[in-house]
């Protein structure tokens, strides 16, 4: 049996994983950064790349690395309890608490309700109504989301995507030098770009794809683990080259189209999707507002089309015999259709604390998966080095919330390294590190 996957097979991995990972967040975030980065573009933009491009792209390889099939197996290297809470904990993140509701609530407000007046409530519950009835439709068919999204929804959302982009590109409002840094993009607009990467919910769902894409290379042939691990990087590349390509040319037509919205940015309501809606209307009129509307719709659909499949396969595998694949399906869907009701600023701000908390918990995770392999996996390093990392994302958590917990936040600031920029878990995962190996050393010479 042939262990390799062709160019256009591997072309076709590469195309369903970027359709996967590509969703609201990666419109709407790195648009709102060129525009407020301004002249610091250059340096916001390397910091996003890290955390949207380049963590998604070392999930990937750490599955590949590591030979693991999905999440639940790489969590278990820390402990069974850390698996089942963290798997949990995240999965509900990226699927029915916040994103997938996202995903709807993203294409309705940006593309839909320009469309529909003052009054959006019902026509907002028709159309999450018929969004979450085509995602269900598609991830009741798992086995042909390579097809559905890989071949069909991804080339069409890129087609549009690309006709708005290209037009910007082509007669920019304003040139870059002419656009002044404003916020945190003004002293510190590598960690802000950083920062916003979280937003994005990749290093989150580079996590979950992972079980999506091995068992997709599986399908097109490909069994022998080393060949599984190499495909699934190569994919990564792919998709990881495209995103990045897409983050940059967005973020610079934020950036050149910053005086049709000047005004509006000191508003902190005013987000990406905005930019999008006004940079649309003036160079399409009311034409450009069907193009978003279609563009937003079908970026988002296979995103949550994605997460939907993903979470029903992931819960049937940690909770066996509890129910069967289409009816966590139709749970997770329908608990998203009634969450994504309460509107797109509201789940933003409510996702925004739990993202500081798992965000670094999921990169230290995957940073082990890669390194495993010299330390043989052994488990007591990732308990001490997960054991360190969670004490500090509680710190990362009492910085975001404030209020009650703000005197905890304000005694990490006073001794914890890059607190203060959001990254104060850096240090002590590292210190965590080096203890696991010590003690793992000391285990094998006892040994």
């Amino acid at each position: 049996m042939n262990q390799k996957l062709t160019t256009r097979q591997l072309a076709l991995i590469g195309s369903m994983l970027f359709g996967l990972f590509f969703g609201a967040g990666n419109l709407i975030f790195p648009m709102i950064l060129g525009a407020k980065a301004g002249t610091s573009l250059p340096a916001a933009l390397i910091g996003l790349l890290v955390t949207a491009v380049g963590i998604p792209l070392l999930g990937i390889v750490s599955m590949g690395i590591s030979r693991s099939e999905g999440l639940i197996h790489l969590s278990g290297r820390v402990s069974r309890r850390f698996c089942y809470l963290f798997t949990c904990a995240l999965y509900l993140t990226i699927g029915p608490l916040f994103a997938i509701p996202r995903c709807a609530a993203t294409s309705f407000t940006i593309g839909v309700r320009p469309l529909v007046g003052e009054n959006p409530v019902l026509p907002q519950v028709i159309f999450t109504v018929l969004f979450f009835a085509a995602v269900l439709f598609f991830a009741l068919r798992p086995s042909k989301i390579l097809d559905s999204v890989g071949k069909f929804l991804n080339p069409a959302f890129l087609a549009f995507l690309g006709v708005m982009l290209i037009t910007a590109l082509i007669k920019p409002v304003n040139s870059l030098a002419a656009v002044p840094a404003s916020g945190s993009y003004e002293s510190g607009a590598f960690f802000a770009g950083f920062l916003q990467g979280y937003d994005t919910l990749d290093a989150l769902a580079t996590l979950a794809f992972g079980i999506i894409v091995i068992r997709a290379i599986r399908q097109l042939g490909v069994t022998e683990p080393g060949a599984v691990a190499g495909s699934t990087v190569k994919a990564g590349l792919v998709s990881m080259a495209l995103m990045g390509l897409i983050y940059a040319i967005t973020a610079l037509v934020g950036a050149q189209s910053y005086t049709l919205y000047a005004e509006q940015l000191a508003d902190p309501s005013f987000t990406g999707g905005d930019a999008f809606a006004v940079i649309s209307h003036y160079y399409f009129g009311r034409g450009g507002s069907l193009i978003l509307a279609a563009t937003v719709t079908l970026c988002c659909m296979k995103t949550a089309i994605g997460l939907v499949t993903a979470c029903s396969e992931t819960f049937l595998e940690l909770f066996p015999g509890k129910m069967d694949y289409p009816k966590w399906a139709v749970v997770f869907t329908g608990v998203s259709l009634l969450i994504s009701n309460i509107g797109l600023s509201q789940i933003i701000a409510l996702s925004a604390p739990v993202l500081y908390f798992l965000c670094p918990l999921a990169i230290v995770l995957i940073l082990l998966g890669i390194a495993g392999c010299r330390f043989g996996h052994a488990r007591v390093v990732y308990e001490c080095t997960m054991g360190a990392a969670l004490a500090a994302a509680v710190l990362e958590l009492a910085r975001v919330v404030g209020g009650p917990v703000q005197p905890l936040a304000d005694w990490a600031a006073g001794w914890l390294p890059l607190y203060s920029y959001g990254l104060g878990w850096v240090v002590p995962a590292a210190l965590g590190f080096g203890v696991g190996l010590l003690l793992n050393m000391r285990g094998r010479k006892r040994a």
